[in-house]
């Protein structure tokens, strides 16, 4: 069905979708290649939001010479009016003689509309090539179309024993410098970054792209039911904060987080009395976010975990042990039966550094 050139092209477009993987939130990571007598005469990928999407630049690379030629895309060109005009027409008025699409578009806006309107207008057109990898490159854009909730990361660095603090707390550093930095590149690529209020009162985290370079910092979410969120909190400064809370009546500082920048969310309660973490990614879906990295503590860990709402664990394992005694990576409730446990599915494992990088699904 496929030429050794399909793969070939398809692949060199999936290396220019990854080109966009830390700025095109919210929008999907797309590449475009185009071709003549198999010589490749344009390309280009989307590199932010409100910008050309990659069939455009490659088919103002390509000029006259897209004409009659072969354009290899990651993703279904869009076939409706967003925040550019849809590029399905574009690639049937350049003339374009054939399409070949990793993956259809998940947008309910787009799915198979794109495909529709090229055959109609008598390109010929190839779906499902390499689908797999493009998938990989748009998860959190494929469960926001799909699930309308992101995609959940969830971060955590422990030693061999599960164990992410002291007793007291102290946890700088467990795991070393090439870990830290490998986990700034997974926030880089979030559109947002989680934790919870005790997180911010013990640790001052700043929710940040820090170590690498980044032309867009991911916003910053954070949990907090009783709205206890300090002013002079440093998650507060920079890219805007969204903080879920329950806490509707203190609507004086309500008022003044949002004075600050800060968007304050009132959520129903959970049985618990806390943020109800359904409606919260909900919420986020609707605000377009794709990726969220979770970096928190066991309590909000358990809970999203226990929910069901965690989709993938980013852990590092120091080689260390630190005992009984120190802080778990999850609370989670006793299991009375093995078949209640939860069940993960190991996608990667590797060396960074000196500590074990491990990449497991749910």
């Amino acid at each position: 069905m496929f030429s050794l050139a399909d793969y070939t092209f398809m692949s060199h477009a999936l290396q220019l979708a990854e080109k966009g993987l830390n700025t095109t939130s919210p929008n999907p990571r797309v590449g475009c290649v185009i071709t003549c007598n198999d010589q490749i005469v344009g390309s280009g990928w989307h590199e932010k939001v409100g910008q050309a999407h990659a069939e455009i630049n490659a088919l103002v690379q390509a000029g006259d010479a897209a004409r009659g030629a072969t354009v290899y895309v990651t993703l279904e060109p869009c076939s409706h009016h967003g925040r550019t005009p849809p590029c399905a027409d574009a690639l049937i008025k350049a003339g374009v003689s054939r399409v070949v699409i990793a993956m259809e578009d998940p947008n309910p806006q787009v799915l198979g509309n794109g495909c529709a309107a090229l055959k109609q207008a008598g390109v010929s057109v190839q779906t499902g090539l390499l689908s797999e990898q493009a998938q990989a490159l748009n998860i959190g854009f494929i469960n926001r179309m799909r699930s309308q909730r992101p995609w959940v990361r969830l971060k955590v660095a422990a030693s061999l024993d599960g164990k992410t603090a002291l007793n007291n707390g102290q946890s700088q550093w467990i795991t070393g410098e090439a870990a830290r930095i490998d986990g700034h590149r997974w926030r880089a690529r979030s559109c947002g970054m989680m934790t919870g209020i005790g997180t911010i009162l013990a640790d001052n985290a700043r929710l940040s792209v820090r170590h690498i370079f980044t032309s867009r910092q991911p916003k910053k979410i954070i949990i907090d039911n009783r709205l206890e969120i300090p002013f002079d909190a440093l998650v507060l400064q920079g890219e805007q904060a969204f903080i879920f809370t329950t806490a509707s009546a203190d609507t004086g500082k309500i008022t003044t987080l949002e004075k600050m920048g800060a968007r304050v969310i009132v959520c129903k309660q959970s049985d618990q009395g806390r943020v109800d973490l359904n409606q919260m990614l909900a919420t986020l879906a609707d605000l377009e976010f794709n990726e969220i990295m979770v970096e928190a503590g066991s309590g909000l860990n358990g809970a999203l975990m226990h929910a069901g709402l965690v989709d993938e664990l980013i852990i590092y394992m120091a080689p260390s042990l630190l005992g009984g005694s120190a802080k778990d990576m999850l609370q989670l409730p006793e299991l009375t039966c093995l078949d209640h446990k939860i069940s993960l599915k190991i996608e990667d494992v590797r060396m960074v550094g000196r500590d074990i990088r491990l990449v497991a699904r749910l």
